[in-house]
């Protein structure tokens, strides 16, 4: 099978794997995802993958969400959601804000189940820096 035909079987069975299973890093769909956030991108952010986002991913997301971890490991974070580069944020960052950002119209708290967990004004940062396409 062509590389291009798996990716797209891929792609097409998101869906189904979203939902994380009783482990330590979520519960079902429905529980997980709350509200778009709603967040702004104003004008002159600067909040970049290497001042931010690297960070935040790595003191509270890739223990569950890393290309390195498999099975039991991932601790029932979905394939295809892995933190550990600005590409694989980007590819479901609509699912990130719905999880763990903050904005006008919400706040999701969600993510991470288990400390540590980000700050109100982290998940705001988050939030602003997905909407400025996780630069």
């Amino acid at each position: 099978m062509s590389r291009r035909v798996l990716f797209l079987l891929a792609l097409l069975s998101l869906p189904f794997l979203m939902a994380h299973g009783g482990g330590g890093c979520g519960g079902d769909e429905e529980s997980v995802f709350g509200p778009p956030t709603q967040s702004a991108c104003p004008n002159g952010s600067t909040i970049t993958y290497a001042n931010f986002g690297q960070a935040f991913m790595t003191q509270y997301c890739t223990r569950c969400h890393s290309s390195e971890l498999v099975g039991a490991a991932r601790n029932g974070a979905p394939k295809f959601h892995d933190f550990d580069t600005v590409g694989g944020i980007r590819s479901v960052s609509d699912h990130v804000d719905q999880t763990a950002a903050s904005g006008p119209a919400s706040t999701n708290t969600s993510m991470p189940p288990s400390g540590p967990i980000p700050t109100e004004d982290e998940r705001k940062k988050l939030g602003e820096w997905l909407q400025c396409g996780a630069p």
